[in-house]
């Protein structure tokens, strides 16, 4: 995989959907030493999807949102509680913004098959406090491939 697309994957910030509030994570943080310290969230199986974009290729906002909105349908209908988040570019000049599914609860490999099917270059997958940024498209790397990450809370 390309290495500035991969650094750029690791510093989006997503603002996720929790009880309190949202919380604004990336996955270039250092390793967390006791993971009972992060928010339950964090600590629970989920997955971050999207249907924007396919294969990094910009689509016309209504595409990207009619996709947007099957993927969803999908996801209800498998009987997962889905949740939405958006992830962007926290940079100055960054003007990048994408909206995403949390779902709950996903088994690794169906989350993989949604990103395959919707041909995202990568999803990310949370266990055991551990996020990983997996290769879902066979043009970026292998599929199934994993970047280990480490969630960095952003305030």
């Amino acid at each position: 995989m390309d290495q500035n697309l991969l650094r750029s994957y690791f510093a989006t910030v997503y603002e996720l959907p929790t009880e309190s509030g949202l919380l604004r994570v990336s996955l270039d943080g250092e390793i967390v030493k006791d993971p009972k310290t992060l928010p339950q969230l964090l600590q629970d199986r989920f997955s971050v999807l999207t249907a924007y974009n396919p294969r990094s290729m910009l689509l016309p906002r209504r595409v990207n949102d009619a996709r947007h909105q099957v993927m969803r349908d999908l996801l209800i209908l498998g009987c997962y509680r889905v949740e939405h988040c958006v992830g962007y570019d926290d940079e100055p000049e960054g003007v990048w913004r994408e909206p995403a599914w949390v779902v709950h609860a996903i088994d690794r490999s169906e989350a993989i098959l949604f990103g395959q099917t919707f041909r995202q270059n990568t999803i990310i997958y949370c266990q055991d406090s551990r996020p990983e940024l997996i290769v879902t498209d066979p043009t970026c790397d292998e599929v199934g491939r994993t970047y280990q990450g480490n969630w960095r809370i952003r305030t």
